[in-house]
């Protein structure tokens, strides 16, 4: 009895430290290039283009290169943002888009998240980070288009919903690493 319990917890702790060597860590088990088409939905129909996302280290600590590349009709369209740590430890993270503007982001079990408004419009952009590719999704949804309901009564709650007009989402393989 005592041979199969010490068996057992031998097992479970080669297995837990197995895990521990096979998981990937933000950021830098996925620096690379990654390659794919971006398919964007609206009430006007489907249309596709090539993307490309760039996750790659500076000189700097904390600091990453983090580059959106839309390509249409052969012309690239590049954006060169930098990703920064701001409390690795706690998953928050800055997309600094060198130009004055700062998106919050929050890593979760290694996918970036990120809400912001502007113009009037609410954008929702998820980046699930595997071994291989990165699954990319942006949300649109016009503050305009606000639907508010809710309960009544002295414990009444509104809520405003803002219906999703535009999803952008795409499968990027990783090319290089």
């Amino acid at each position: 009895m005592k041979k199969v319990v010490i068996l057992t917890l031998f097992a479970l702790i080669v297995t837990f430290l197995n895990a521990q060597n096979d998981s990937l860590q933000f950021p830098g088990d996925f620096y690379g290039i990654y390659k794919g088409k971006l398919t964007i939905v609206n009430a006007n129909g489907t249309q596709e283009l090539d993307m490309e996302f760039h996750l790659q280290q500076t000189d700097s600590i904390g600091k990453y290169q983090y580059t959106l590349v839309y390509i249409m009709n052969g012309n690239r369209q590049e954006r060169l943002y930098n990703l920064i740590e701001k409390d690795a430890e706690k998953g928050d993270y800055i997309v600094d888009e060198n130009n004055g503007i700062f998106l919050d982001a929050k890593l979760i079990d290694n996918t970036l998240y990120s809400m912001f408004e502007v113009q009037g419009n609410i954008l929702t952009t998820t980046e699930r980070f595997y071994k291989d590719h990165v699954d990319f999704e942006i949300t649109f949804s016009s503050k305009k288009a606000q639907k508010v309901s809710g309960t009544e009564g002295e414990d009444g709650v509104e809520v405003i919903s803002y219906p999703t007009t535009v999803v952008q989402k795409a499968r990027l393989q990783k090319v290089v690493d």
